[in-house]
This record gives structure tokens, sequence and C-alpha cells, in this order.
């Protein structure tokens, strides 16, 4: 009975989770991998070139060539748990409705806290567009020149791009003539989350205050979402615990990671602009990185290593405490690993608030291995 309770639980949370997302599986994430995430790392299929085409020969044949796709490790880099105390109730008799309710939280938390994460991996593996300035007069050929740029890059044109779009940006595309609402489109896609198209992209409306972010454009070809339950959801009896008496928790684990596979296939445009960012290898200890960032007159810089949020246009110096970068000077960090993200924040020299954002995702030409 307990298996089958937590079975019934953790598919309730999922589907909160899967409703929740803003980010959703098959429209900006794949799930495309092989193995279990609860094992710490999963195998994900990543094409370099598509298939041969040459002439065939009636005599000869053809000669064979070995296939393209190969194989890339995500780990797992996310664990995270829910653990939320029931006072008054030992766990054989806390009441259905009770139950629901938490299970239902527990979906809406992760889900945001799932979408957080994905969309800081989106934007630090991005290629970044810098914009001046948007407005309704001009977005609709930014656009047009993101979506031109993703053909010349192959990214398929198959109705599956996505417009990823913060609520001012989203202010000017609705009035954009060439918006086209979700009420002339069919019912799937409305379901994902769509609320239009513009240019072939499907739009998403996008609740989200990283610093000048205008838009993320992509296609789900080409990032990767890995999530499971290390430890299905399930109500705990406490006890036992020597604290608590009269109570239990609904717990569980969650695990997952993200990827992207192919910067040019995802674009991250911020307006007025964003922060470039320099890496280099470390030159001292096993796992150090460098990083050389320029900022505006006197304006301050300060980072972090895989933020649990992104920054904030106006968030203070101070929550940045401890972690300064000198202007124009390769500023070493040090037990970095591959796939670690790096956030760098430019501050405004007379406020002391933030103004603009960078992101780096640290590959294996980035630090020092040995």
């Amino acid at each position: 009975m307990a298996h089958t309770a937590q079975e019934r639980y953790s598919k309730m949370v999922k589907a909160k989770v899967r409703k929740e997302l803003v980010l959703k599986d098959g429209v900006v994430f794949n799930n495309d991998y092989e193995g279990s995430p609860a094992a710490g790392s999963v195998k994900i299929p990543v094409r370099d070139t598509e298939v041969a085409v040459s002439d065939y020969d009636k005599a000869a044949g053809i000669t064979g060539a070995a296939g393209s796709t190969s194989y890339e490790t995500l780990v797992i880099n996310k664990d995270k748990a829910v653990n939320e105390i029931i006072d008054g109730y030992d766990a054989a008799s806390v009441p259905d409705n009770l139950v629901a309710d938490r299970l239902d939280s527990a979906g809406y938390s992760l889900a945001a806290q799932i979408d957080t994460d994905g969309a800081t991996t989106l934007v630090a593996g991005a290629t970044v567009v810098n914009e001046s300035a948007l407005d309704n007069t001009n977005i609709y050929g930014k656009i047009v020149d993101i979506r031109t740029a993703m053909s010349k890059a192959n990214i398929p044109n198959d109705g599956k791009r996505y417009l990823l779009v913060t609520p001012d940006s989203m202010a000017l595309v609705l009035k954009s003539p060439e918006f086209i609402s979700a009420s002339s489109l069919g019912d799937e896609v409305k379901e994902s989350g769509v609320v239009g198209k513009i240019a072939n992209f499907n739009v998403i409306e996008w609740n989200d205050t990283t610093a000048n972010l205008s838009m993320i454009a992509g296609h789900p070809r080409f990032a990767t979402r890995a999530e499971e339950f290390a430890v299905p959801v399930h109500i705990q009896d406490l006890s036992g615990s020597g604290t608590f008496i009269g109570a239990s928790a609904v717990q569980g684990r969650d695990v997952y990671g993200h990827k992207v596979l192919r910067s040019a296939a995802i674009r991250a445009v911020y307006s007025p602009g964003s922060i470039a960012i320099t890496v280099a290898i470390g030159t001292v200890a096993v796992g150090d990185t460098k990083l050389t960032v320029t900022a505006e007159g006197s304006n301050t810089l300060a980072y972090k290593k895989n933020p649990a949020t992104r920054v904030t246009y106006g968030l203070a110096t101070a929550t940045y405490a401890g972690t300064a970068m000198t202007s124009g000077a390769a500023k070493t960090i040090g037990t970095c690993a591959v796939g670690d993200i790096i956030e760098v924040v430019e501050f405004d020299a007379s406020t002391g608030l933030a103004v603009k954002v960078g992101y780096v995702t640290l590959a294996t030409a980035d630090i020092k291995l040995s």
C-alpha cells in the first residue's frame, strides 16, 4: 500500500509540475536521453552532421560510412526536496484533502524552481543578441532578423521554434500587426502555453525580470531536460524522530539537469544590452577559470557561480558582497567544474544598483583540469 501511495502521489505532483511549467517539455526542452537521472547522469545524443549522401555504383555498391551521432554526458546537478510538516496528524490519519492540497503546492513550487534553473541554462548557453532599444515599431523586424539567423544556422523551421517573451516586450509584440493571437491557433498549441505566433515563432509570455533580458528564441530539439524523482513523494510519519509528536510530513526528492546542445539554436535578446565576458583557462590550481569583463565608466562588477536565481534590474550591490571583480582585469574563480554557470553583474557607480548582466557556461577548455 505504501508503494502504491507513493506512486499515486508522485504522479499527482508530476501532473501539477507539467501543468505549471512555462518552459514545458516538448515546447522548450526535449527529453531525448538515455539512462536514469537518479543515477547522477544521463547520455544525450548529439548530432554533429547529417547523414552523408553519395552516388551509388550498381557494380561496386557503396562504401558504408560511420554514423555521426555521438553521445555526451549530462550531469544531473540539481537535487531538490520537499519536506513540509503536517502537525496534528500521524501518517495514517492525514485527511485526503489536506494531502491533495500539499501535493498541489509541492508541484507548483517544484515547477517554479525547475523553470528558474532551466532558464538560467538557456541564457548561459545561448547566442547573445544585444539591441540598443526595442519598441513597437521595430520589434517585428528584430524578430525576423533572429528568424533569419536561425535559418542560416540550419535550425529547423518546422513550427516548433519558440519565443519566450518578458511582459514588457510582450506588450510590444501584441501591438505588432503581424502577431497572430492564440484564438486563431489549434487547441493543441494553446494547451502548450502558446499565446500566439509571430514570424513562425510560437510566442509564450514569460514573467521574467532578469536585467535587460527581453526574450529568448529557440527550438526544443537543441536543449535537453532530464528529470525524475530520486525519492517518490510520500507521507512520512515523524513519531519516531525524537522531536515531533503526532506529526507527519510530505516528503520527496526530485533530481534534474538541463543542457543547451547548440548555442546557435538558442538566442538570448537583451535590450539595451548585456555584459561581454571573456573566459580563459585558470593557471594556478585545479578547478580554476579566469573571467575578464570591462564595465562602463566607473561602474562596478561582481559574480556568482551557479546562481539560484538570476539578477533583476535594480538589485543592490550588497547581494553580491565578497565576489567583486576589477574592470578589465582577469578574475580567477576556483573550484569550478564543466557545466558550471557564471553570472557577472554590472552595478551603477552612483546608485549601486544592477544595470546589466552576462552569463557563461564553463566548458572543458575554460578550466584547469590538472
